[in-house]
């Protein structure tokens, strides 16, 4: 694990209270923040009780949310892995290049690159694949692909592989795909198959999701060792989207919306400089990394449902990464 030092700063209570009022429109019992800047815990944060029933434990540094889409870069980061150690040969290999059962004629023309920017424009419907188009379009269909695609050349589900590889190494202790409740989750009263990396229950403090952000940021080194190939995290936070892509659409890495320049319709707000990444989930969760301050910034909720009426989710995302870069810049 990390060593960093802590150095909590006055600077943030505004950006604290900001995600405090977005956590009572959201109608989210519980929130966390923290910011890790120039190798130092400038905030650390934590509100809330982890559900609504009567004697609901209080949100804390052991507290585990389910990170909802933010599972997918660590897909991205087993894809990247896979690319390294020649399991995968190219993101532009065909998907039906590795996965045999699949409906071929669907799948004829989609690869990787596809799958890991969204640009893949495949549907699932009644467990049946169609093509909708090849624009970009958020949706789990490639990740399920990409999933399977781990399964079949390692030969062990994601979870295992992410266990082995990626969090004993890293020490995360708090960060795992879970089926069964306990009480340091934040529970989302969800019944999950597995816990095998197929679904989106993955659970990770707020420390340890600020730690692989940060991770990033180091491009795999840990205190000044080189713990994971820098190769897969400079891979995985480049832009492959494809060059055709409309202007106004997001910029994918290996799932991580990637800044280049301000677009009309992507979750990264205008005030994030080039080369700026973060990663999103439906729960309220953000991890957002600011290479050029060196900062990364992560929130959390246990949002369910649909955003309530008058909340907009883009403004209120782009809000908080403007936020972040303000009390950045006045420290």
């Amino acid at each position: 694990m990390l060593n960093l030092k802590i150095s909590n700063n006055k600077a943030f209570i505004e950006l604290n209270d900001y995600v405090s009022q977005v956590k009572n429109k959201i109608s989210a019992t519980a929130a966390a923040t923290y910011i890790i800047h120039n190798d130092h815990i400038v905030n650390e944060w934590y509100s809330g009780v982890h559900d609504n029933s009567k004697h609901s434990r209080l949100v804390d540094e052991e507290s585990q949310f389910n990170v909802a889409s933010v599972r997918k870069t660590f897909l991205g980061f087993a894809i990247s892995l896979a690319l390294l150690e020649d399991k995968v040969r190219s993101i532009d290999d065909l998907v039906v290049d590795y996965l045999n059962e699949v409906d071929r004629d669907a799948l004829r023309h989609i690869t990787i690159r596809h799958l890991l920017t969204h640009t893949h424009g495949l549907s699932d419907l009644h467990n049946r694949l169609f093509l909708q188009g090849t624009d970009w379009k958020y949706n789990n269909t490639g990740v399920n692909l990409l999933t399977e695609i781990i399964r079949k050349v390692y030969k062990i589900p994601l979870s295992q592989l992410l266990e082995e590889r990626l969090f004993s190494p890293m020490g995360f202790s708090q960060t795992g795909w879970r089926k069964e409740n306990n009480e340091k989750l934040v529970w989302l009263n969800e019944q999950y198959k597995d816990d095998l990396g197929n679904q989106a229950n993955l659970f990770m403090s707020t420390k340890e999701l600020a730690f692989w952000g940060y991770l990033h940021f180091n491009k795999g080194a840990i205190n000044g060792k080189q713990i994971l190939p820098k190769e897969i995290f400079e891979q995985t936070t480049t832009i492959i989207s494809p060059p055709d892509l409309e202007q106004q659409l997001p910029r994918n890495g290996f799932f991580w919306f990637v800044q280049d320049e301000p677009r009309s319709n992507t979750e990264l707000g205008d005030r994030l400089p080039h080369g700026s990444f973060q990663s999103l989930g439906a729960t309220g969760c953000a991890c957002l990394v600011i290479p050029k301050c060196k900062t990364v910034a992560v929130r959390m909720y246990n949002q369910t449902g649909q955003n309530p009426l008058g909340y907009d989710y883009l403004e209120d995302i782009k809000t908080f990464g403007d936020l972040v870069c303000k009390y950045i810049e006045d420290l």
